[in-house]
């Protein structure tokens, strides 16, 4: 197992800068209750941090860590250039990558204090043409063997969902933090005949609020139903068999746990295209997670394939079966 020929793994979802802002204060010590109605704040921060960011490039950055060939479809803006040839230096093949140049790139502003509390802002930019992109037209007569549909535009999503079933491309549907921007039947257009649905536990109970669909009738829906816990570990459920738990692999440091989901994906994938267990593929994204969680940012983690495999069989007993 020690070579890897890797395997071709189309992503789409989101591409965006992370504009990361730490106030050494408290918000709540600049927020008058009696003027809540006229907020005119500015905030001295004291440092400023801009990261590669969005779930197409978090998850296609440790799929090349794991020495598989992702392929990213997906929008960015004119101030793309930089971010390209940082993911073409990884081995991630960007030339899907649709640059729309009277767009500026998604970007999200994050501002925390000094006890985590947080004011964010969202800007989609190029992500809103999203839906633009057809998989089809863009990997033409060269299919991958799956396919992973991370948060984007929810057009996109769906239009990406579509087409896959209609090429007979296994996917995953990774629909996340959209769960709350899309309705039902949104999001059971997405999720239908998908290879794997995976969301965190949070993101399920939405995901069956909206949806309406007991724990049962999403087993329908899908071959494979993943659900993350944080540091609790996953669970991999399939109709009509017990449910697949997995543990966690134990972080060196806890520094950032964004990210840690997206590696997660990346490690479930690559074991599921090469054909390993279920539960080898579950710790696969355990082990993937772990590297997320012990630096700052979604990708800045590193670790050659034979690095992972020792890490994996020091957490779990042996290697990847």
């Amino acid at each position: 197992m020690a070579s890897h020929s890797g395997h071709r793994i189309l992503v789409t979802g989101s591409l965006a800068w992370d504009q990361i802002m730490d106030f050494p204060g408290n918000f709540k010590d600049h927020i008058l209750p009696d003027k809540a109605h006229v907020i005119s704040i500015s905030f001295l921060v004291s440092q400023l941090k801009k990261q590669r960011g969005g779930c197409s490039a978090n998850i296609a950055y440790s799929l090349a860590l794991l020495q598989e060939k992702p392929v990213i479809v997906a929008a960015a803006g004119s101030d793309f250039g930089d971010y390209k040839r940082f993911l073409d230096e990884q081995g991630v093949e960007t030339r899907h990558i649709r640059i729309f140049p009277d767009e500026l790139t998604a970007s999200c502003f994050i501002t925390t204090d000094k006890v985590d509390n947080q004011i964010t802002g969202f800007f989609p930019g190029a992500m809103r043409r999203a839906g633009e992109l057809s998989i089809k037209e863009e990997v033409g007569a060269s299919k991958p063997e799956i396919a992973i549909i991370s948060p984007d535009d929810p057009a996109a999503m769906i239009r990406h969902a579509k087409e896959c079933r209609e090429a007979g491309i296994p996917f995953v549907y990774d629909p996340s933090f959209q769960v709350t921007a899309m309705d039902g039947a949104a999001l059971l257009e997405g999720a239908k005949g998908a290879k794997a649905l995976c969301l965190n536990d949070y993101e399920m109970a939405v995901f069956q609020e909206k949806t309406k669909l007991s724990d049962r009738d999403v087993l329908d829906l899908a071959e494979l139903v993943v659900v993350t816990f944080g540091d609790k570990g996953s669970e991999i459920r399939r109709k009509g068999k017990d449910p697949i738990k997995v543990g966690t692999a134990k972080p060196e440091k806890v520094v950032d746990p964004t990210g840690a989901g997206d590696a997660y994906r990346a490690g479930l994938v690559s074991g599921l295209v090469s054909g390993y267990s279920l539960e080898s593929c579950g710790r696969m994204g355990s082990v993937a997670a772990v590297y997320a969680v012990e630096q700052y940012g979604t990708q800045n983690h590193r670790y050659t394939r034979e690095e992972f495999l020792r890490r994996y069989e020091t957490n779990f007993g042996s290697r990847p079966a």
